[in-house]
Order: C-alpha cells, then structure tokens, then sequence
C-alpha cells in the first residue's frame, strides 16, 4: 500500500477514535434517558437514527475525500514518470543535467498544472551518483523526481482537516549509443580472390582444368588471382586472360573482394542512419592491406563519401605467379597483416568516453576483415602462419575496441605449379587455429565468421551493431 495513503488511514483511526469516545459518551447520557422513551415507539426510533447518523456522515466524508486525494495522487505519479522520461531522452542525453533539470520540472508543471484540488506542490529533480555514467558502450543517466502537495478537502467540518498530505515519485535510466569513430581495416590480398558461393568456386576450378600441364592453373585452380603479366604463367585461359578476368567477365562471377566491397558500402549507409536514430555522431575511415598498407579514405563524417570511396576496394595486382612486379620476386608473399595493424595503431588516437561534454573525444572502434593467415617475408623465407595478435592485444590495451570479421580459409586448389599438397603442407596443419586465434584478437562479443555462400554484408552489419549498443530506456 502506498506509504501517502498508509499514514492517511492512521490519522483517520485516531481521529475516529476521539469521535467514538465521544459517541460513547454521548450513548451513556442517553442510556440514563432511556426509560423516559421507553413508553413511546417513535422515540426509540429517533433515538437509533441519532446515534447511526454520526458515523454514517463522517465515514462518507472522509471516503470522499481520501478517494479524491488517490486520484489526485495518481495523476501527480503519471506527471512525475512524464518528467523522469524528459530529463533522459536521447536528444537530452546529449546536453546538460541543468538542461535536463528544466525540460523535467517544466514537464512536471504542465501536467500538474491541469489537476484540480491541488496546492502547495514542492517538486525535487536529482540526478543521483552524479548523473551520468559511461562505459565501454553507452553514455547512462538517471534521474528522480519526487513531489508533496496538499489535497483540498470537500468535508473538512467533518473530517477535522481542510487538506490531505499526497507525495510520490518516479525514476528513469536511459542509455544512449556514444560517438565513435570507425576504422575499417579490409584483407585484399589475393586469397580474397576466390568466388564467393560454392557454384563460382566449382566453375572457375572446372574452367581451369584443361590449362597446360606446366601451367599455374594445372589441375584447376580456385583462385581468381589478378596478374599483369599472365602470359609466363601459361595459364591456358581464352586470350590469355588472367584469373580474375576469367572468372569476372568469361564466367560473370561474385568474388569474395566484391562482397567484402558491399560489404563496407552498407556498412557506411548503415552507419549514417544508425546516427540518425541514436542522436550520436559516427565517422568512418577504410583502410586495406595486402603487401602494403593501403589508404582508402581517411576519417571522414560524411558516409557518402565513405561509401563512394569504399566502391574503390580492389584486389592486389600481382605481376606473375611468385612476383609482385617485374623486379620483384616476393615468393608470393602477398599479406603483411602485422605492418597493417602496426599501421592502424599509430593513426587511432586514444578513445575517450564518446559524450558530448566539452573536452572529451569519441571512442574508437577497429573493424578487421581476414581470413587470419599470415603470409610474409621472415628472415629471407616465406612464413605462411597464423596470424599474431601481439598487435592486438597492443590495440586493445589502449581502450579501443577490435571488431573481427573472420572470412574462413578455405581448404581449396591453387594449381599444381610448385608443391600439388600446397595446402595440405603449409596450412592444413593449423586451419583449425585461424578461427579461435582470430576471436582472442576481438573484443568481447565483436567476432563474427562468415563462411562460402554466407552473407558478408550482414555479418558485417551485425557486428556494427554490437559495437554501437543501440539506446535503450527503462523506467
């Protein structure tokens, strides 16, 4: 029971129980007179309808007016969760306690305003433990309003008191996605190179059967690999179109790189409404790795932009099979994902709380696409490994959060030129690895993997989402 009301009904029985000394008294004085009526019937009616009638008025008094004071109390309690709710809106999320002071006591008197019977309404607005807290996902505030008043009575001759003491209150949480600044870091070596569904990987492997058997594509190949110089790998394909142009314009396939590719331009219009929605501010940036660390867009706020210019993603070049350009025989070691992280971590500044409040700065969130394996220059030799997450583990350190895409190593032909086990020999040994190597570089629930015939658009989508902890309130 409502603590207001509770302490009305006590005052009420001690008032009744002065009344009823009374009437006891008042009934000893006519139990003495009582032989004097005994002789006349109208009398002794008289007589009961005296004593009913005093309690019977006073007990339809004061229901009366306590129920009036409830109503009344109940109104001010919906006034009170209208205003608890205007000091916590995402729009007043972003301003001032003062501010969201005002917009709750300006809401309270509005709806105050239009109860009848009502005085002396004393409202408090605080923001308890200082109002606002941030973590790792969300900008948080709460807030209390509570309120007294009086209750005007309609029978204060009989209940002894013109007005009933009515008080209560209300709480409101609400938290609200913060500002951040997204990097996008994006595999286009050539192992992004293979078609995207289980068809295109079957047909460009058929297509590329009946190549010489000195060629790179000998035994079939499911790599779409771009080179320049296609010739000297004696490929077989019609008019000695490279890879890439057998499987984009003779076969009209999807590759990985393209989904990867619409991948980020829905991520930039997801992004753009996503702020829109939360009241927050995002800004994008992409980056791709391959042998280098390629600069795509720097941090930019317009996600048009963004996603203009992640349509410009592209896969590396090669020049043949083994050398990156005609002087440079890297042994196909085509992806340096520790330069790439090494890379990021000097251009990310350090995260702030992501509020609006003067000084601080948006938290920092790193989008990383691979297929998690390393394969680089060590010591004069090829490494093909999994990928170290020292570089990670240095990133996060800092407060900035890794979102990892995982796009699974596919256990697929490359050709017979040079070692037919290729992957069996240098990466059978730990592909079970990549994926739990790959989720200890995410931070907690940002690792997503998406396999052959999957969507990469929604994976993506999915773990932007998860970083962001869209805005909710609870009251």
């Amino acid at each position: 029971m409502d603590r207001t009301i509770l302490s009305m009904l006590h005052r009420f029985c001690a008032r009744i129980g002065v009344r009823l000394a009374r009437l006891v008294a008042f009934g000893s004085d006519l139990i003495r007179l009582a032989p004097r009526f005994t002789s006349d019937s109208r009398a002794n009616v008289a007589m009961i309808f005296a004593i009913v009638l005093i309690p019977i008025t006073f007990a339809a008094g004061m229901g009366v007016d306590y129920t009036m004071a409830a109503r009344r109390q109940t109104k001010l309690d919906a006034a009170a969760d209208a205003a608890a709710l205007a000091a916590v809106t995402p729009a007043m999320l972003s301003q001032s306690q003062s501010a969201a002071q005002t917009a709750a006591q300006n809401m309270f008197n509005a709806q105050a305003s239009i109860v009848p019977g009502v005085s002396s309404i004393v409202l408090t607005v605080a923001f308890p433990s200082s109002g606002q807290s941030v973590s790792s996902s969300s900008v948080t505030r709460t807030v209390t309003v509570s309120y007294t008043a009086k209750s005007q009575t309609a029978f204060a001759g009989i209940i002894g008191q013109k007005t009933i003491n009515i008080a209560g209150g209300s709480k409101a949480t609400a938290s609200t996605a913060p500002n951040i600044n997204f990097y996008v870091l994006a595999d286009s070596s050539p192992s992004m190179a293979i078609p995207a569904t289980t068809a295109g990987i079957n047909a460009i492997i058929s297509a590329t059967t009946n190549a010489p058997s000195s060629g790179a594509n000998a035994g079939g190949c499911a790599f779409a690999c771009h080179e320049s110089n296609p010739s000297a790998d004696n490929l077989g394909n019609p008019g000695g179109e490279d890879n890439y142009a057998l499987a984009k314009t003779t076969l009209g396939l999807t590759l990985r790189i393209d989904n990867l590719r619409t991948a980020i331009e829905n991520l930039a219009s997801t992004a753009s409404a996503t702020e829109a929605s939360d009241n927050a501010t995002y800004d994008m940036a992409i980056y791709t790795f391959d042998t280098n660390f390629n600069i795509i867009e720097n941090l930019t706020s317009n996600m048009n932009t963004a996603s203009t210019q992640a349509s410009n993603i592209s896969l590396l070049e090669v020049y043949d099979n083994n050398w990156l350009t005609s002087s440079d025989n890297n042994s196909d070691t085509d992806t340096n994902s520790d330069n790439a992280l090494s890379s990021m971590n000097s251009i990310m500044p350090n995260p702030g709380n992501g509020t609006n409040v003067r000084g601080d700065s948006p938290q920092e969130v790193l989008f990383f696409v691979t297929d998690g394996v390393e394969d680089e220059m060590v010591s004069g030799s090829r490494q093909q490994s999994l990928m170290t997450t020292s570089e990670c583990t240095t990133i996060k350190n800092r407060g900035i959060r890794i979102a990892v895409l995982y796009t699974t190593y596919l256990p697929l032909n490359m050709g017979t030129t040079g070692d037919p086990s290729w992957y069996a020999t240098y990466i059978a040994p730990f592909q079970s690895q990549i994926g739990p190597n790959l989720q200890s570089c995410a931070s907690p629930g940002l690792y997503q993997e998406v396999d052959t015939d999957q969507d990469i658009s929604t994976a993506l989508a999915t773990l932007f989402i998860n970083a962001v902890a869209t805005a909710h309130l609870t009251q």
